[in-house]
């Protein structure tokens, strides 16, 4: 089974990557920025906690995220493999899926990070908060606090993988097609 783990600051371009990975590599897509946004809107007790760390451009305590994400893992039927797009955030959270992924009988192939500098970030969540209507997108004190707490608190997790030989960095800026050019290239790699 093929388990990548998609991983960058926010809007760096993960959602569009992982959809061109999931059409290529026939693998499920779950997205913890999705599962949140679901979980927030049928306002279950989850989403509901979830939501009260992400207006404050917070981390979601690991606890609910790793919860979250395993539900949704357990309903996919005879999956190919999955792209873990924004988890693990932490090391413990890493230490987490590795550890449900074991029980599964399989593990994480590798983690691709898309790199991006802060003022491309910036610019791209500003636009997508026009566009989206999305509420963090559209506040640049909120965008560069998530931006800095990526920094400080998630980046950290690419060591993780990086020990375990399981690491590729990516340039995040470019077409769409060069930047998918070079994902393949690299999970080509791991298969």
């Amino acid at each position: 089974m093929l388990n990548i783990v998609l991983f960058g600051p926010p809007g760096a371009g993960k959602g569009t990557q992982a959809a061109k990975i999931v059409e290529k590599y026939n693998l499920t897509h779950l997205s913890t920025g999705d599962v949140f946004r679901a979980n927030i809107k049928e306002e279950t007790e989850l989403g509901t906690l979830a939501k009260s760390y992400m207006d404050k451009g917070e981390l979601v305590p690991d606890e609910v995220t790793i919860q979250m994400l395993e539900s949704e893992v357990d309903k996919v039927d005879s999956p190919k493999g999955f792209i873990f797009d924004g988890f693990p955030r932490t090391t413990p959270q890493a230490d987490a899926l590795e550890k449900f992924l074991k029980s599964k009988n399989t593990s994480v192939s590798l983690m691709l990070v898309l790199d991006v500098s802060v003022e491309e970030l910036v610019k791209r969540l500003l636009l997508r908060g026009i566009e989206s209507q999305r509420e963090d997108d559209q506040n640049e004190e909120i965008i560069r606090n998530r931006i800095r707490v990526y920094n400080d608190q998630t980046a950290v997790v690419a060591d993780y993988y990086s020990q375990e030989g399981k690491f590729e960095k990516i340039n995040g800026v470019g077409t769409i097609e060069d930047i998918f050019n070079s994902v393949c290239s690299n999970i080509e790699k791991y298969i």
